[in-house]
């Protein structure tokens, strides 16, 4: 098992130095999900949600948390992103969505997907909560990522999803 890197010689946090790492293209994808009823799920699909286009405005606030996770999360890095998007899949049971973030740098964008993934759920549950109160956001997890000295990683289907866990 590797060492944890947050700490300094007096076991205090820190922020780790990542200038002698090496720039190397970086990628990460991240998944998430908001499960609601079949009524307000028809709702986000037709357009009924009286805050307006659910999906829309979640995509951008996914892109925008994406760029500000350094200011959230206390040990990350202000990472120069070359790319952020959000995409969602209509289910059964509710809203599925993934984040997917790019750089260029000494450091990945695992959190950069992780908080581009939570805050678009946060979102699609703001958007719907005057119709559904008890919607679930659930399932935030790495899904993917490139790049660096861990190498890649790529979770296995249907690992990690929701009611079903990991061996």
């Amino acid at each position: 098992m590797e060492e944890l890197t947050h700490f300094n010689e007096q076991g205090r946090a820190r922020m780790v130095d990542v200038s002698a790492k090496e720039r190397t293209q970086r990628v990460a994808r991240a998944g998430g999900r908001v499960l609601m009823s079949p009524a307000t799920l028809e709702l986000v699909r037709t357009g009924g949600i009286k805050k307006g286009d659910v999906l829309a405005v979640a995509q951008v606030a996914g892109i925008m948390a994406a760029k500000r996770c350094w200011e959230l999360i206390p040990m990350c890095h202000p990472i120069q992103l070359t790319g952020v998007d959000v995409s969602f899949s209509l289910e059964e049971d509710g809203i599925a969505l993934e984040a997917s973030c790019r750089c260029c740098g000494e450091t990945g964008v695992e959190m950069e997907a992780m908080t581009a993934a939570s805050v678009a759920a946060l979102t699609i549950y703001d958007m719907c909560k005057a119709v559904q109160r008890d919607m679930v956001v659930t399932d935030v997890r790495l899904l993917e990522k490139d790049g660096g000295k861990s190498g890649h990683f790529v979770r296995p289907e249907g690992e990690g999803e929701h009611g079903k866990h990991a061996e």
